[in-house]
């Protein structure tokens, strides 16, 4: 069954999030479970916590995934900021474990300028301590990049590269799709022919049993450009031709799908889940 949701506020309470996602139309829904734009957050209540819980399992929507924060940086040369990462992450799987959420969705963020291989040395130290360092069973996925310059997981190789190096940590780490990255970084999706052949490059270099989670996003660049901007559904580059399959193909159908597509005076969140799903049901 295809599950569709968007991306939902927390202001006011993380426990309100439930019903903005309901009141949305959605079937499944991510959060920010603290400050995406700082180093510090408020602890999340017990309180609060048994409340999201409670919401959650009355609402039907599944799965509640989270997202990390903007600053951390997992690949990072710089010590300071490359260790509060480790701690960031650490304490974001202890607040999903609170929260009962099936997902984290993580960057793996920049090398800036050390190089990849030294930017994957980072990055596995990392998730290998923060995955040792916190309980629960919530799944940490790793998240394609656009490939902008120093970016580290533009292309499946390099993403397999840092599941195998973790392959005891095989039930707690998984893959996000991001279309839009996908598209940016030259995998092209605009026709049901192009997505079956990237689609056969992910499965040769990581498996579709890896993949849990797909951030559908079209995208205002050109195929290959490495520009990450997020675009209405079929309204970007990818357009609706390849919406449709993306949409439509029963390897990717069974994911659930989160939307962060923009809002404006051209849609809102919900404009652009009914976009998904007239596209889902074949309709033009």
């Amino acid at each position: 069954m295809l599950r569709l949701g968007v991306h939902v506020s927390v202001a006011g309470g993380i426990d309100q999030a439930v019903s903005r996602a309901k009141d949305k139309g959605c079937d499944t829904f991510q959060i920010f479970s603290s400050n995406p734009r700082g180093w510090k957050s408020s602890p999340i209540s017990s309180q609060s916590a048994e409340s999201f819980i409670f919401n959650l399992r009355r609402s039907g929507l599944d799965p509640a995934v989270g997202h990390m924060p903007y600053l951390p940086n997992l690949a990072s040369s710089r010590d300071e900021v490359y260790h509060k990462s480790i701690q960031a992450l650490t304490a974001e799987l202890e607040r999903c474990r609170m929260l009962g959420l099936h997902y984290l969705v993580a960057h793996l963020g920049s090398h800036l300028g050390a190089g990849k291989q030294r930017g994957q040395e980072r990055i596995v130290a990392a998730l290998q301590a923060a995955l040792d360092g916190s309980g629960g069973i919530t799944m940490l996925l790793l998240e394609n990049s656009s490939g902008t310059r120093n970016n580290m997981g533009s292309t499946f190789e390099e993403i397999a590269d840092i599941l195998d190096a973790l392959s005891e940590k095989k039930a707690r780490l998984g893959v996000c799709l991001d279309t839009c990255h996908l598209h940016a970084a030259g995998y092209d999706l605009q026709s049901s022919q192009a997505l079956e052949s990237t689609l056969d490059q992910f499965k040769a270099s990581i498996g579709m049993e890896r993949l849990h989670l797909i951030h559908l996003n079209d995208c205002r660049g050109g195929l290959g450009a490495h520009l990450d901007r997020h675009e209405h559904i079929g309204l970007g580059q990818i357009g609706e031709e390849g919406f449709r399959a993306i949409l439509t193909h029963p390897m990717l159908s069974c994911r659930p799908m989160i939307l962060e597509t923009p809002q404006d005076e051209r849609r809102d969140d919900r404009g652009n889940l009914e976009a998904a799903r007239r596209l889902a049901s074949g309709g033009e």
